[in-house]
């Protein structure tokens, strides 16, 4: 995912205000649905009149991950036992892109539905496998295929009880990848990255001091920059006690 993010910067040369939200919504038995969405509204905008004249158009869509996969099963079928079961971890995956060239309004929402919350546990290797859906997203400044995000999320609900914990995949990599943010750190500057999770009774406690909440207690939201969750994922680790 980082290196889908360098390389936007480098075709929009500075991203203002560029937003990536977690979205959840958990109801009593544990159900509910989990979204990523990123903001590239800002990117539309300093493009101007150039995303206009584009052949981007207005649209509104829902692409899912299991129909697109029907689409490709001969493609697939050619790839090993192994690559062929991880790309069946998402098929309950769906992508949303709302664009509107008009508005500079662009929108890319990964999001699943799930019986269980750890079924969200992937929603990062879903949006690294959204390549060729997003304009710019499918190769790195280099013309390669971009990099595995190496940034992971644990989701857990029991008994009334949620945590989020991220954790680094490889150390080795995620340097790499932190290092190669370097050039462009100051164009990053004014990315944030929020969690916004509503449960289905009020919030008792949170491990998160300066967390904000909804007026019924039951949403909660943290916001971090950008680089300071790439950096150390700590930082938005998350514990949540509900009132019984």
């Amino acid at each position: 995912m980082l290196q889908k993010i360098i390389s936007l910067l480098a075709l929009s040369f500075t991203l203002l205000s560029c937003q990536f939200t977690e979205i959840m919504v958990i109801n009593e038995d544990g159900s509910g649905r989990m979204s990523i969405s990123m903001d590239l509204s800002e990117m539309m905008a300093i493009g101007g009149e150039m995303a206009k004249d584009s052949t981007m158009v207005k649209s509104d869509t829902i692409i899912s991950f299991k129909e697109m996969f029907e689409e490709h099963k001969d493609s697939i079928s050619q790839l090993s036992t192994k690559e062929q079961q991880r790309l069946k971890t998402f098929e309950d995956y769906k992508i949303r892109m709302l664009t509107d060239p008009e508005t500079n309004k662009m929108i890319v929402d990964i999001f699943v539905d799930f019986k269980n919350v750890s079924k969200a546990n992937d929603l990062m290797r879903a949006f690294d496998e959204s390549d060729g859906f997003v304009p710019g997203m499918s190769e790195s400044t280099d013309g390669s295929t971009s990099e595995e995000n190496n940034v992971g999320v644990k989701y857990s609900f029991k008994k009334g009880i949620f945590k989020r914990d991220a954790y680094i995949i490889d150390k080795e990599k995620h340097k790499t990848q932190i290092d190669s943010m370097a050039s462009v750190a100051s164009f990053m500057g004014g990315m944030t990255y929020k969690l916004n999770y509503t449960f289905p009774r009020k919030i008792k406690k949170s491990s998160v001091e300066d967390a904000t909440y909804s007026l019924d207690g039951k949403t909660i939201e943290i916001q971090r920059t950008f680089l300071e969750y790439m950096k150390n994922p700590d930082v938005l680790d998350l514990e949540v006690e509900l009132e019984k």
